[in-house]
């Protein structure tokens, strides 16, 4: 059965509940005060669209892009479910969200994941994509606990950027 990623609401059963335990299993793995997984409040930024992946139906993870501004977006939320893990689902979304941020003219997109053993997949993925430490940005700051990566976009018109081959909504 093909991965099909679309957009998906917070709010939705299924979808809300990955949220969540995303969300507590930040809390688990993170020391208080450096957490940055959205909270339910945070859902309904306008800035913020969120993503399923469905296989036969069944949601196995979400994603999220933010705009900071007209040139920068941030990813958010991303998570798999425990059982679809080192299928492919965290790099299909990774790479469906790269393309939505490069149809919408962003020509920056950076994130913010944790430093512990328990993010090393996180950002060991990330890496494999093309993003690279950098500064903190927005609300982050330097800390022992987080980890800000960022990535330079080609833009539209510029061809597949490394690793997001064809079909990156339909896997």
């Amino acid at each position: 059965m093909a991965l099909i990623i679309a957009v998906a609401d917070p709010n939705a059963a299924d979808v809300r509940a990955v949220l969540e335990r995303h969300l507590a299993f930040a809390r688990e793995v993170t020391p208080p005060g450096h957490v940055h997984a959205l909270d339910t409040g945070a859902w309904s930024d306008p800035d913020l669209t969120f993503f399923g992946a469905r296989r036969d139906g069944s949601l196995l993870g979400v994603g999220a892009i933010r705009r900071l501004d007209a040139a920068h977006a941030e990813l958010k939320s991303m998570h798999t479910r425990a059982e679809a893990r080192g299928q492919g689902v965290g790099r299909a979304m990774l790479d469906h969200l790269l393309r939505v941020a490069e149809t919408g003219g962003y020509r920056r997109v950076s994130l913010e994941t944790g430093t512990s053993d328990a993010f090393a997949a996180a950002r060991s993925l990330y890496l494999r994509a093309g993003f690279r430490p950098c500064a903190p940005f927005g609300q982050y700051t330097v800390n022992p606990h987080s980890v800000c990566m960022t990535l330079t976009l080609a833009g539209p018109g510029a061809g597949p950027r490394a690793g997001a081959g064809p079909g990156a909504d339909r896997v």
